[in-house]
């Protein structure tokens, strides 16, 4: 259950890498746009990088394309799951962020411009984090 993990998601809150840092710096701004995201969100055994409740949107930052494979089988099984309360995920790879954060913002921005936000999803939501 993901209240076990809220001191795990709390400490990481804290401890941003350097790229959730320069990401996380551009999805607060777009609180003016009405889209307000929380990081290192527990949900389930997952502890998810990056959620808008309104727009039913998850960002997940993932190290290294070479790692992928270690890793896929628990991405897919927490993607499903995100999938089943009506998620979307979009998975961005460390470098780029560093190389292209516009890039990345502009597929972030794309995906919100398709979306209808949500009243009041936050408070029904099976997901809870801080900002």
């Amino acid at each position: 259950m993901s209240h076990r993990l809220q001191p795990l998601a709390r400490t990481m809150r804290k401890n941003l890498t350097k790229q959730e840092a320069k990401l996380w710096v551009y999805l607060k701004d777009l609180r003016k746009e009405g889209y307000q995201f929380r990081k290192q969100v527990p949900f389930q055994d997952f502890i998810l990088d990056f959620v808008c409740f309104s727009a039913k949107l998850v960002i997940e930052l993932d190290g290294s394309q070479h790692g992928e494979m270690l890793h896929k089988q628990s991405d897919d099984l927490r993607d499903a799951e995100l999938e089943k309360e009506g998620f979307t995920v979009l998975r961005f790879w460390n470098n780029e962020i560093d190389q292209n954060l516009e890039g990345v913002m502009i597929r972030v921005c794309e995906h919100l411009s398709n979306v209808t936000p949500t009243i009041g999803f936050a408070a029904t939501s099976p997901i809870k984090g801080e900002d």
